[in-house]
């Protein structure tokens, strides 16, 4: 090549980039990671949602998953995109796009300590759904009850993930952690009364859990625990 084309050749960083003024897209993702990006679709208005779905879908990015997604919300980025987006209320996450066929090496179980939890249980469920993986959901499971977490343990042995969701004082995280072969991955619900200080007290929690092999997203991350579930699960 001549110094001209040299010059004016857009740098590899630029290529996988698609610039929309108020995003720029990663488009490499999902050949660098397996997944492409994924929208977080609290702050962002209906519009933006719709322009970077579609652009996403456009450049062979599929599924999109749109997180933290309200109600209301997601009826107006269904009606700019059309039959091909599918919303699901319990995990408040909209998908652009069908969820990828099974190829997950595993199951992966997702275990939730009480109803109040299953909101974020389901966005770590439809999120591993999405990327490829057989989910298996066991709820209400704390605790609190702890013969009803036993009682599935033969369940939770099969996993080769298991998502743990709780709020209040977080131990089901360790309780799991202490009974299963696999990796564990907690995440820490908002739940509680007063002094869970919005999810502060399951968080510290678990991250002061004595059960080994056991790791810890943000409180109400279902998505990113969903994610790396799925990332473990894919790793031969």
């Amino acid at each position: 090549m001549n110094d001209t084309s040299e010059k004016s050749a857009p740098s590899p960083a630029a290529a996988q980039t698609l610039d929309l003024g108020f995003a720029q897209l990663d488009l490499d993702r999902q050949r660098r990671q397996g997944a492409p990006e994924t929208i977080y679709g609290a702050s962002k208005s209906a519009e933006q949602i719709a322009k970077i779905a579609a652009a996403l879908r456009d450049n062979g990015q599929i599924p999109v998953l749109a997180t933290k997604l309200a109600p209301e919300k997601a009826s107006a980025v269904a009606a700019a995109l059309g039959p091909e987006f599918q919303y699901f209320p319990e995990a408040r996450i909209g998908r652009l796009g069908p969820a990828r066929e099974r190829d997950g090496l595993g199951s992966i179980a997702v275990v939730c300590a009480g109803t109040s939890d299953i909101p974020i249980a389901e966005e770590a469920a439809v999120t591993a759904e999405s990327l490829g993986n057989e989910v298996i959901r066991v709820r209400d499971c704390g605790v609190a009850g702890l013969h009803r977490l036993l009682s599935r343990l033969d369940t939770l042995r099969s996993a080769r993930v298991v998502v743990a969701v709780a709020g209040m004082e977080g131990a089901l995280a360790s309780v799991i952690g202490g009974l299963v072969a696999a990796p564990v991955v907690a995440v820490p619900t908002s739940v509680g009364y007063g002094a869970s200080f919005g999810g502060v007290a399951a968080l510290l929690s678990m991250l002061n859990g004595c059960a080994p092999g056991v790791s810890v997203v943000n409180i109400d991350n279902g998505f990113g625990a969903g994610y790396l579930a799925s990332r473990i699960n894919h790793m031969r």
